[in-house]
C-alpha cells in the first residue's frame, strides 16, 4: 500500500482533535472558495447536507459533532483513520456504517490538489451526502459486497466506487450537477467536469464502469451520469459479481489517458 507523507492527528479521549490556527485557516479558505463555486454546480441534496451537518467555514469540524447529526439523519458515523487504509479496513468500517476519514488537513502548498484523502475531502466532499438515507444505503450494501469479494474483484468494485461516489454526476431538472466527493472537494475539477468539452459524459452502466480504467492524478477523461439516487441504490441490488464477470469477458476499454511516467522514466 502506498505511504502518505501526512500523518493523521490523534483525537483526545472524547474524540476531539487540537488543530492549529493555520490548519483552521486552510479549512476556511478551502470551504469559502468551494461553496462559492458549488452553488450552481453541486446537487441540491449535497448542499442541504452541508447545512444539516452544520459544516461552516469557521474551523475544521470535529468528528463527534458531525457524528451527533449524522447518526440522527442516516444512522452512520465517521471513524478517524490513518491517512491511507487498505481495502479490508475500508470495507469493514463501511459495513458497520462508519465512514473512514483521516484527521489531517493538507498544507497550504497543496491547497489546490492533493492525492491523499484529507479531512476536507472526506468531511466536505463526502459526508453531506451520507445524510441522505438512499445514498448511505448504497454505501452500506456496497461495503457488504466488498467484504465477501476477493482482491481481484475488489479492484473491479473500486472502479464502480470511483465513477459514482468519487466522480459521479447526476442529471437534475436544473441541469447536470455534481455528487461525487472527489469533484466536490476539488477546485479545478468542479469547473472542468461541467464546463470543459474534453471529457466524455455518458449514462452509467455498471458493466461499462467495470471495463473502464482510471487514473487518480488527472482530471477525469470520462464521467458517468445517474438520473437520481434511487438508481444508485439500485446498483447494490444487482448481481454485481456477475456484472464483473461480464466485464471481464467483454474485455477492458482502452484508457482515455496517457500512461503515467515513473520517476525512473518507465511508464505505469
Amino acid at each position: 500500500m502506498k505511504q502518505s507523507k501526512y500523518i493523521s492527528k490523534k483525537p483526545d479521549a472524547k474524540g476531539f482533535v487540537a488543530y492549529t490556527d493555520e490548519e483552521n485557516a486552510v479549512w476556511h479558505d478551502l470551504f469559502v472558495r468551494q461553496m462559492k463555486l458549488l452553488e450552481n454546480r453541486a446537487c441540491k441534496e449535497y448542499l442541504k447536507g452541508i447545512e444539516d451537518l452544520g459544516i461552516t467555514a469557521d474551523k475544521i469540524p470535529q468528528i463527534p459533532d458531525i457524528n451527533s447529526r449524522l447518526r440522527a439523519l442516516s444512522g452512520w458515523e465517521v471513524a478517524p483513520v490513518p491517512a491511507l487504509i487498505d481495502f479490508q479496513a475500508f470495507f469493514e468500517l463501511m459495513s458497520e456504517k462508519k465512514f473512514p476519514a483521516a484527521t489531517f488537513i493538507r498544507t497550504r502548498e497543496e491547497l489546490d490538489y492533493l492525492q491523499e484523502p484529507d479531512i476536507f475531502h472526506e468531511i466536505f466532499g463526502h459526508c453531506p451526502l451520507i445524510t441522505l438515507p438512499v445514498y448511505a444505503d448504497f454505501m452500506y450494501e456496497y461495503a457488504k459486497l466488498g467484504l465477501k469479494a476477493n482482491h481481484k474483484d475488489r479492484v473491479m468494485l473500486a472502479r464502480l466506487y470511483w465513477f459514482t461516489v468519487e466522480f459521479g454526476l447526476i442529471q437534475t431538472t436544473e441541469g447536470l450537477r455534481i455528487y461525487g466527493g472527489g469533484i466536490l472537494s476539488s477546485l479545478g475539477e468542479s469547473k472542468y467536469c461541467l464546463d470543459s468539452d474534453k471529457p466524455v459524459r455518458k449514462m452509467l452502466d455498471p458493466v461499462d464502469a467495470f471495463r473502464t480504467p482510471y487514473r487518480i492524478d488527472i482530471f477525469q477523461p470520462l464521467y458517468f451520469i445517474i438520473n437520481d439516487f434511487s438508481e444508485l441504490f439500485g446498483l447494490s441490488k444487482l448481481d454485481l459479481m456477475a456484472k464483473i464477470e461480464q466485464a471481464r469477458t467483454l474485455g477492458m476499454h482502452p484508457p482515455l489517458f496517457e500512461p503515467k511516467q515513473k520517476d525512473d522514466g518507465r511508464f505505469l
